[in-house]
């Protein structure tokens, strides 16, 4: 799997172990499967970043710090240029690119996401909240609590997190959109 998947499953290990946890303890208190954790920690699987925002808000720390590996240090404002935002590619079909990584105590988590097209089945992640997207490029299906819908470039969706959701680019062609996860 990839070296940023096993980064992200050693420091989900280490907070694990600071905390003096186990790791049915630590699932059980995030509302996570204890099995899926376990994958997550073990660095062979694909780990959700809804997954790793349910521990970061479960225990008051940023996902910066899980997905990245570094602590947000700005507080009036953080700038990302094109391109140039931090990134973690959690498997070949999906790739997050934070907008907003170096900022402290975010009220919202902004993404560019990059979806690759492929033929496997479509993955889906619930979370705490709400999310927001925005096609750039590309169409997306998404589906929401058992509903599709076909976004193209421009349009936007706001909807509750906590039903089941997941994408799929159409047309054998990348999507990219803002995901912001609130």
């Amino acid at each position: 799997m990839d070296e940023q998947i096993k980064q992200i499953a050693e420091r989900l290990r280490g907070l694990r172990d600071a905390m003096e946890l186990t790791t049915e303890e630590l699932a059980n208190e995030c509302g996570i499967d204890p099995k899926e954790y376990e994958q997550a920690e073990s660095g062979e699987y694909d780990i959700s970043v809804s997954m790793m925002q349910q521990i970061a808000r479960r225990y008051g720390i940023a996902l910066d710090a899980l997905m990245f590996g570094e602590e947000p240090k700005m507080n009036t404002y953080f700038l990302t240029r094109a391109g140039k935002g931090v990134s973690v590619e959690r498997t070949k079909a999906y790739k997050y690119q934070s907008l907003a990584a170096g900022f402290k105590n975010r009220k919202a988590d902004p993404f560019i996401v990059t979806v690759e097209p492929n033929d496997n089945p479509m993955h889906y992640n619930t979370h705490e909240g709400q999310e927001f997207n925005l096609v750039v490029e590309g169409r997306l299906l998404l589906s929401i609590g058992g509903k599709e819908l076909t976004l193209n470039v421009g349009d936007s969706i706001y909807f509750n997190s906590q039903l089941p959701h997941g994408m799929k680019a159409l047309d054998g062609k990348t999507v990219r959109f803002l995901a912001i996860i609130m």
